[in-house]
């Protein structure tokens, strides 16, 4: 995501991004985190915990199994604003379960089966909790089917932005960061789950669906369209998204990946540079950072309702309004910082923000002759009292807080400290082998600190103590 407006060279407000995961709700034993305790079949069945327990967000996600793919059948009608949908979720367990919760916004539940066998549902706040009518075993694969209806909502984030879902002129838009992809369908919503998607939405045949992936199927019969996207690699929910409204698909690509890019015909005229952009991008940031981590790239480009946002969304970055060039590097910078490489709790977002403000500079500094060091400078130059001193990046005080300047800019900083202490074959040499390593994984800042620590052979603990975690201005 981008960040709001600040007083040196910072990108046009946008509304801010984030991410997270934490205790993990655990995959399976080989992939629990260390120290979390595993049960086996012979211990008594549990309720699956309500939450992961992330720092920022406690009460996000949920424990006792891990999603391996979603299915979501979508059904829109403009009067109204009005969304029928169908979520078949495939997951394993990692413990014997009586009961397992889901996280969801609103709307109403007509019906859940587990494994095909209708399973008792009861709500409370943002939690839908089944039950089967039997246990289910630990390490075992089982299958839920939601069916639900309404009006989705519109929900405001703790630091004031909208997310959720957000009627625009001709249609809507669906945008989750952090947890607003739950008032469209219930999920395990939180980044440290990340999941295969298929994803069909069926709308008036005048207008276009676009989510993330690529377009598998679209179908008109009767007066309406089915729009089928499919995302083989895993996705974190937040950057899950669903744009309908009169749009144009434009396909085409660069050497790197195929590409689509969504142009809603009233921004169209003002977007005409962005599919050419989007693949020069792509393509430089498989050479800068590795192989690009998708199968396909593109941009959606929007109309309302908010005015200035940006989202990373995967492999289709959203935009409410024809991007300035450096909002794009951003936007395709995450695409392996935050998208493939996601942090595992919300705490760590500077691993996205950071990383694609760093990304702008390292554009600046190959097109445009602007090097890293002189943006290092100008921010360096700020006044102690600003905002980007008001909290370390790697730790930021509350939710409230994960997309502030901070976690952009001076998680860049730190980045471009690194750059200068060991050196540019180092650096990027780090930048790449993080890229790569930690390909569709969550990770904590501690992983970070420890590769570069490995690739250069430098003790940097003095470095990262400063520019990561300590109090005010360096």
């Amino acid at each position: 995501m981008i960040a709001k407006e600040s007083p040196v060279r910072r990108p046009s407000p946008l509304v801010p991004a984030l991410l997270v995961p934490a205790l993990l709700l655990a995959p399976s034993a080989a992939c629990a985190p260390a120290g979390t305790t595993v049960r086996t079949a012979e211990q008594p069945p549990v309720a699956g915990a309500k939450g992961v327990g992330d720092p920022l967000f406690p009460t996000m996600g949920n424990g006792g199994y891990d999603v391996r793919h979603y299915a979501i059948a979508l059904s829109w009608e403009p009067k109204g604003n009005a969304l029928t949908g169908r979520a078949e979720i495939d997951a394993r367990t990692d413990r014997a379960l009586s009961s397992f919760s889901l996280d969801f916004h609103g709307m109403d539940v007509t019906g859940a089966t587990v494994d095909g066998t209708p399973a008792a549902v009861s709500r409370r706040g943002d939690e839908l909790r089944l039950t089967p009518p039997h246990p289910l075993a630990a390490d075992a694969p089982f299958t839920t089917v939601i069916s639900y209806r309404g009006t989705p909502l519109t929900i405001t984030d703790p630091d004031g932005a909208k997310e959720g879902w957000l009627p625009s002129p001709d249609g809507a838009v669906a945008l989750g960061e952090p947890n607003g992809s739950m008032t469209w369908f219930p999920g395990n919503h939180h980044p440290s789950d990340k999941a295969a998607y298929d994803l069909s939405v069926s709308v008036p045949e005048d207008l276009t669906a676009v989510s993330n992936g690529e377009l598998s199927k679209q179908e008109t019969s009767g007066g309406r369209t089915v729009f089928a996207w499919h995302t083989a690699e895993p996705m974190a929910s937040y950057l899950a998204t669903v744009a309908i409204g009169k749009f144009r698909l434009e396909r085409g690509g660069g050497r790197t990946v195929p590409q689509t890019v969504a142009l809603h015909t009233a921004q169209a005229a003002h977007a005409v540079k962005v599919p050419a952009q989007v693949a020069a991008m792509t393509d430089w940031g498989a050479r800068l950072f590795g192989p690009y981590p998708f199968s396909s790239t593109g941009a959606t480009v929007g109309s309302g309702p908010l005015t200035k946002y940006a989202l990373e969304t995967q492999t289709r970055p959203f935009f409410t309004h024809a991007p300035d060039e450096l909002s794009l590097v951003h936007e395709i910078t995450h695409q392996w910082f935050g998208d493939s490489v996601t942090p595992r709790t919300w705490r760590d977002m500077w691993l996205n923000e950071g990383f694609a403000t760093y990304g702008e500079w390292l554009w600046e500094e190959q097109h445009d002759g602007v090097g890293a060091a002189r943006s290092f400078d100008e921010y360096n130059a700020l006044d102690r009292h600003d905002k980007i001193w008001s909290f370390p990046p790697a730790n930021p005080p509350s939710a409230a807080h994960i997309s502030d300047d901070p976690v952009y800019y001076r998680g860049a900083m730190a980045l471009h400290r690194l750059r200068e202490t060991v050196g540019d074959s180092d650096f990027f040499t780090i930048l790449r082998t993080w890229a790569t390593e930690h390909r569709h994984a969550n990770v904590r800042t501690e992983d970070f600190t420890s590769l570069c620590e490995k690739v250069s052979g430098k003790n940097l603990k003095s470095l990262f103590d400063t520019w990561l975690y300590r109090q005010g201005k360096p």
